[in-house]
């Protein structure tokens, strides 16, 4: 059974404690400062039964850790926090920011007087911060994926049918 103590101001540890025929034992699974997805990974990989990250993120919360928001909540903070100081997003940032949080990307046409996001940019914006690593593992992919389809020869002279003219 898993469970969440304070050790030190602003620290926490994670402990799983099982009978044993000397008495009941504890030990520790990991220890935090915030309860993120990392330290949950190795909660989960430590421990004999894995409690379920909500579980987790419960306990934490009840002994009083940090347990930080979804990370698009966490993005959206930064945001507002760099707005607040007077930053400004580049103008097509802007329109595919406010096209995401409306949710025009379901194809609705923009208003009229509105300037809309094209699909090439919509489909761009998917690619908004992506490391060059895996821009280049995409790409391999994609090489790849030429490579293994098959190659249809065609004959010489290749005839289209004749156009009857009215």
């Amino acid at each position: 059974m898993a469970y969440v103590v304070a050790t030190k101001p602003g620290r926490f540890e994670v402990r799983e404690s099982k009978s044993t025929a000397k008495g009941p034992r504890s030990r520790t699974l990991a220890s935090f400062t915030e309860l993120t997805e990392e330290v949950i990974a190795k909660v989960r990989e430590r421990a004999e039964n894995p409690p379920a990250p909500a579980a987790l993120r419960a306990l934490a919360a009840r002994a009083g850790a940090p347990v930080p928001g979804p990370e698009v909540d966490e993005a959206a903070r930064r945001l507002i926090r760099l707005l607040a100081e007077g930053r400004r997003p580049s103008p097509m940032l802007r329109r595919l920011l406010t096209d995401a949080v409306e949710g025009e990307h379901r194809g609705d046409p923009p208003a009229p007087g509105e300037a809309g996001v094209s699909h090439a940019a919509r489909s761009a914006a998917e690619w908004i911060g992506v490391g060059p690593e895996e821009r280049a593992k995409t790409l391999r992919d994609l090489l790849e994926l030429a490579d293994a389809l098959p190659v249809r020869l065609r004959p010489h002279g290749i005839r289209f049918p004749r156009l009857k003219s009215a």
